[in-house]
């Protein structure tokens, strides 16, 4: 116990006390459970010891990561009882899946208790996944998304820019983008920084080695999270990371399935399958074109990679400008919290009311010309007009 605690001192005395990600305001941190969930690499410890520094009594608790070695021996509920005995009332529980049983540990703690505030956090989407059904009652869950746009300007430049909804940019984008030129001098230029640089918090360690490190990161999830979740071959896993290759290099992805098995090597079943977890371990996304009556066995529309940052680490200095284009926009609309699904025209229908069109700075209308609710999203210019927007602008939606 006495190691945990030294442990949980050491990581307080590092300097994080610097830009805080825009969930940290919507968590409700005075529930008795919350869980943080979201792709390695995204922050989640960094949020979880900011909240500790900033408004919690140290002595009152304790952070530790449960892929300590010292849980190879000692049992989580009688590390979280001993320290309820000293007095302790906040446990925060950091990389959760990697204890065996750990819902069941974490209900006990929760229910034998009651005076114990917990936060979990873990980077195995698949396996936090599986456990809502059994702790939805008394856990509440939230979902760290990699940084958007707006995030990564305040944490690499400190540049701090408001929030704005969809309905505020589609209404109101020419005000908008007036109002961001103020502070925001070179927005082009900073959004290419973004495509390469931007989904991940590491990058304030500096460029020289981001790409390298998405590609560990890479490499960790599939190697590592994902067998640790489902059994996988070790063919199953280099097939993976070939298919990621694959739709990195691709435009915008529409993909037919026999082609891509042989490609791959597997069968289609088999791909679909392979799809379907690179989605759950949020290293893609598959777009299809009704998010009702989805079925592991229906192909997606089009695959994506989940953000821009793994398209350049993948891609080895070629990426299609579409296909980073087209992510850009469905990462950070997506992980702004709406509905998108792949509509009949168009590239994009978000909510299932509004119709995008992403392309470069010519692209027109033509193609969804006749929808009241359709838009132009387009790449290289500062300011829209009417219906036609800058792509840049849908960075700042969280």
């Amino acid at each position: 116990m006495e190691a945990l605690i030294n442990k949980y001192r050491r990581l307080l005395s590092i300097d994080i006390s610097g830009y805080r990600r825009s969930l940290n305001d919507k968590i409700n941190w005075d529930a008795r459970a919350i869980c943080i969930e979201g792709a390695r690499g995204t922050g989640k410890s960094t949020l979880m010891l900011q909240r500790i520094k900033s408004a919690l009594p140290l002595d009152l608790t304790l952070y530790t990561s449960l892929d300590d070695l010292y849980f190879r021996q000692n049992s989580l509920v009688d590390v979280a009882e001993r320290f309820y005995s000293l007095g302790g009332r906040y446990l925060f529980l950091d990389e959760v899946h990697k204890y065996n049983d750990w819902q069941t540990a974490v209900k006990n703690i929760y229910d034998f208790l009651p005076e114990m505030n917990l936060v979990i956090s873990g980077s195995s989407i698949l396996e936090l996944q599986r456990s809502r059904a059994d702790l939805s009652r008394r856990v509440l869950h939230y979902h760290l998304p990699e940084l958007s746009f707006r995030e990564y300007l305040g944490l690499r430049h400190g540049i701090d820019a408001p929030i704005y909804t969809l309905e505020d940019i589609l209404g109101n984008h020419g005000t908008i983008a007036g109002e961001l030129n103020k502070f925001l001098k070179s927005p082009l230029k900073l959004m290419r920084e973004y495509l390469t640089f931007g989904a991940y918090p590491f990058i304030v360690e500096g460029e020289g080695y981001f790409l390298m490190r998405v590609n560990q990161l890479i490499n960790v999830i599939i190697d590592y999270d994902l067998p640790e979740a489902k059994v996988l071959e070790s063919v199953t896993l280099a097939k993976l990371k070939k298919l990621l290759y694959i739709i990195s290099t691709s435009v915008p992805f529409q993909p037919n399935t026999t082609k891509l098995a042989a490609l791959t090597d597997t069968s289609r079943s088999r791909l679909l399958d392979m799809l379907h977890i690179l989605e759950q371990s949020q290293l893609i996304h598959n777009l299809r074109s009704s998010v009702h009556g989805i079925s592991l066995m229906n192909k997606p529309d089009k695959i994506y990679l989940h953000n821009t940052s793994l398209i350049a680490a993948l891609a080895e200095g070629n990426p299609d400008t579409g296909n980073l284009r087209e992510t850009f926009f469905l990462a950070q609309v997506r992980n702004s919290g709406a509905t998108v699904t792949y509509p009949k025209t168009g590239d994009f229908m978000v909510n299932d009311k509004y119709l995008f069109e992403v392309g470069g700075k010519n692209k027109t209308a033509a193609q969804i010309r006749g929808n009241e609710s359709a838009f132009v999203v387009a790449d290289d210019i500062e300011f829209g007009f009417a219906n036609k927007i800058p792509l840049w602008l849908f960075g700042f939606l969280f």
